[in-house]
């Protein structure tokens, strides 16, 4: 009788293979903060050596995380501080009547600027390992022109590695777990307001994408982060979370008084403007007015 033996090359070749695959390390949750764009694409880097670049899915804020305004009036920590004052001292001289219109018109008026001089460039490193890259952003949809004029101009191109369909849709949708329009775009997620989680959800569900089996997200709100965490731990997604803090000082140094300097002077040019060549891009009308309070 004659025995078969398998030679003992191949029978090393297929231990190394066992011990290589036992050696990988599934992807894990994290929740972190950096400085540094370069971090977080450095992390995506590593993620795409364990899963491969097409089951992850990198997502990017936009506000004080890519892009931030060239003065504080109509940012971000503007915006909040607008919205805590009206809810605290509503008849405040410097709390605007409507400020999301009064945002769009600042906006409309005011040029942004990379977080760090190199974030462009970081953003096209990411591309080039072709994983999918979006962002995320709860810009409302009126928001629209505003915000593409000024990714553009800072050089910054989701379409080139937006999820399907690449140009998005030519409307806004109420997505299904959603109050508000939204819009997809060029790989930008426009969306009013609503739960970041909730909201890439509903997208990933219209594109038809496969799930993911890691998403990282940049963001400087940690809620934001937390909702997406919410929504996709549970189903055992790898969500890796990173707060951006670079723009973290300017936040906190934000002057209510100086950017009320600026809004007086702002405002009436603003008002000017719209009355000689009309509303189509930001309407002013009623957003100083605050009911209940007199002058």
């Amino acid at each position: 009788m004659h025995h078969f033996q398998v030679p003992r090359l191949l029978i090393a070749l297929l231990f190394t293979l066992i011990a290589s695959s036992c050696a990988v390390t599934p992807p894990a949750r994290h929740s972190g903060q950096t400085n540094d764009v370069g971090a977080f694409v450095a992390d995506a880097r590593t993620q795409v050596s364990v899963v491969g670049a097409p089951r992850v899915l990198a997502v990017f804020d936009l506000d004080n995380t890519l892009l931030a305004m060239e003065q504080g009036l109509g940012s971000d920590q503007w915006y909040e501080w607008q919205k805590e004052q009206h809810a605290h001292e509503p008849c405040d001289p410097r709390v605007v009547g409507d400020r999301l219109a009064v945002q769009g018109a600042l906006y409309f008026a005011s040029a942004m600027r990379p977080t760090q001089p190199d974030a462009p460039e970081l953003l096209r490193e990411l591309q080039d390992l072709n994983v999918p890259v979006i962002a995320l952003t709860s810009r409302g949809v009126d928001f629209r022109l505003q915000t593409f004029r000024e990714l553009r101009r800072n050089g910054y191109d989701f379409r080139r590695s937006a999820l399907s369909p690449e140009a998005g849709w030519p409307d806004d949708f109420v997505p299904d777990n959603g109050i508000r329009p939204v819009r997809y775009e060029d790989g930008v997620f426009l969306t009013t307001g609503q739960h970041k989680g909730a909201m890439l959800d509903a997208l990933l569900r219209k594109t038809g994408a496969e799930m993911p089996s890691v998403i990282l997200m940049l963001d400087d709100k940690q809620t934001n982060l937390d909702a997406i965490h919410e929504t996709f731990d549970p189903m055992g997604v790898a969500v890796r979370s990173w707060r951006y803090t670079g723009e973290d000082g300017l936040v906190a140094g934000f002057d209510p008084e100086a950017s009320d300097r600026l809004w007086q002077q702002a405002a009436p040019a603003l008002d000017s403007l719209q009355q000689v060549f009309g509303a189509d891009h930001y309407d002013l009308n009623g957003a100083m007015h605050k009911s209940g309070c007199t002058d």
